[in-house]
């Protein structure tokens, strides 16, 4: 007979990506619909969140904001400008670096999603109350804002993964 593992508390990665996987199967339909992925979808949701910056922004900040390898932001990067969706050029004080942002169309897809978005954030508010999804997001904040180990970027971790 085996040995119970020796956890106490319970998986909390997995409960979280459970609790992701939960809020998105409300959002994915819609994406869909706009013929989005959900790595596409956060890349928009970065970039309309950071519209009122002129030059748009430099890709490893869309990588980072977005929670994307710089591989995959790549190609996700490469689809959304084959769509119309985005436009990158080289960024005007450092040639060596990219800037990338929304276009009319993209941004377009972001006001007609943020409106499904938010509706469905207000029916999270009704089953869960008010008070308790405000704690949730407080809860979530304290637990992002713990002291972390240093950490590779994901950058670093794709490169040991080519390795």
């Amino acid at each position: 007979m085996s040995k119970p593992t020796p956890f106490v508390h319970r998986n909390l990665p997995r409960l979280l990506l459970q609790a992701r996987e939960a809020v998105m199967a409300h959002t994915r339909p819609s994406l869909r619909e706009h013929a989005l992925s959900d790595q596409q979808w956060r890349v928009l949701r970065v970039l309309g969140e950071h519209a009122h910056e002129r030059g748009g922004i430099e890709t490893g900040r869309v990588a980072r904001e977005a929670y994307l390898l710089g591989p995959s932001l790549t190609g996700v990067l490469s689809r959304m400008e084959r769509d119309g969706l985005i436009a990158r050029e080289r960024c005007p004080q450092d040639a060596r670096r990219t800037v990338v942002r929304a276009t009319a169309l993209g941004l377009d897809k972001v006001q007609a999603l943020s409106q499904t978005i938010e509706a469905h954030y207000q029916w999270m508010e009704q089953q869960l109350g008010k008070d308790k999804l405000g704690q949730l997001y407080a809860l979530l904040d304290e637990v992002i804002a713990l002291e972390t180990p240093e950490i590779e970027t994901p950058e670093e971790l794709a490169e040991e993964e080519e390795r």
